[in-house]
């Protein structure tokens, strides 16, 4: 492997001078690929309009073929980071406009890309705001195999189309994983939602890693359906939908103002040294919904919506399962409830138990030295 620094007559980045990612990975064999530290992109996806695509200027690798925006990592940047300003610089995606949903990485040992998958939850239009870009479109999902495509989004593209059917969404029994422990609980109810909360938006912006949701041989698991097997699949990380159901004194919890960390210690790690507790992160509650979430440099990567259930918790939980398969999602409901457990999976849903809750985010807090 060598690195290769780009030829005098290239363009520059948009803005300042280059930085020390932006030069040519050549393999052993000959192989070319953009990013000292690796690449990434993102693969923005609006319900009606389809996905964001880049024709790529002429000058550039493969140019005159359709592909995402994105491109050479800083060093220490993580993909997540990385893939939002390379689409802020080549197509103008506004801050908060997509929530990631997963990323899959290609590795090739001597470098890497990784592509972010992202819905879209504010519409925008795309600008074309560097000298990348011959133009951006919106192309239905149907109609990507009809443009000459950049070769390695041709060959990312089945499994990633794939991928964008598969919608994880996990249902939690708060006061059956916060019984789960006897920590005092019981002397502040709506204290203790709070606290779970909080972990949970911590969990779920730092993304689950492949096979904590499905694939072979995950507890729980009901069958090895294709959708199941694709959220256990390698390089692919899932930043899935949360809802907690609380029900009695714990429908007081606080709606707003959700806390980093339910202890006062720093930020989560996300990898490629990005933590929450850094630079260019939103925390926010938002409403008295008790939606939690997270956004790292304009990408929103964890909320956790919070349902308050007007009678029995179980009935909440069954009602909001029954909505979310409705609606074509791969439900996984957190109790140990034996009867509540029977109940949702007779909807379709998949169980796993207050332990298996508690476990993830044990081990989410191991990781950030706690």
């Amino acid at each position: 492997m060598s690195i290769i620094p780009p030829a005098p007559g290239e363009p520059r980045r948009p803005q300042g001078p280059r930085n020390p990612g932006d030069a040519w990975v050549v393999a052993e064999t000959g192989e070319k690929y953009w990013g000292r530290f690796g690449a990434a992109g993102l693969l923005a996806v609006d319900p009606v309009r389809g996905v964001l695509l880049q024709h790529r200027v002429g000058w550039s690798h493969f140019g005159g073929t359709w592909g995402l925006p994105g491109g050479a990592l800083h060093e220490g940047e993580s993909a997540l980071v990385g893939a939002i300003r390379e689409a802020q610089e080549e197509a103008g995606v506004p801050d908060g406009a997509v929530r990631a949903r997963f990323t899959r990485v290609l590795d090739l040992k001597i470098w890497s890309y990784t592509t972010v998958v992202a819905d879209v939850v504010e519409p925008f239009e795309p600008v074309i705001s560097d000298p990348e870009s011959l133009a951006l479109e919106w192309v239905p999902v149907d109609a990507v195999d009809e443009r000459p495509l950049h070769p390695g989004f041709a060959d990312a593209w089945p499994a990633l189309r794939a991928l964008l059917a598969v919608r994880p969404s996990i249902v939690v029994d708060a006061a059956n994983v916060i019984g789960s422990v006897p920590d005092g609980w019981w002397r502040d109810r709506a204290g203790a939602a709070e606290r779970l909360r909080n972990r949970l938006v911590v969990w779920a912006a730092a993304g689950v890693e492949p096979g904590v949701l499905g694939g072979a041989g995950v507890p729980g698991a009901l069958g090895e359906s294709e959708t199941v097997g694709a959220l256990g699949e390698q390089g692919v990380r899932w930043y899935p939908d949360v809802t907690m159901v609380v029900e009695g004194a714990a429908r007081k919890m606080a709606g707003a103002g959700v806390a980093l960390d339910a202890d006062g210690a720093g930020g989560v790690d996300l990898g490629g040294g990005v933590d929450l507790g850094g630079a260019g992160v939103g925390v926010a509650g938002l409403g008295a919904a008790g939606v939690g979430a997270v956004g790292v440099w304009g990408v929103g990567v964890g909320a956790v919506g919070v349902v308050r259930a007007d009678g029995h918790g179980d009935d909440a939980i069954v009602g909001e399962a029954r909505r979310l398969v409705a609606e074509g999602r791969e439900v996984i409901v957190v109790t140990s409830d034996r009867e509540l457990r029977t109940r949702v999976e007779a909807l379709g849903a998949r169980t796993q138990s207050a332990g298996w809750m508690r476990d993830q985010l044990d081990a989410r807090s191991a990781r950030r030295g706690r």
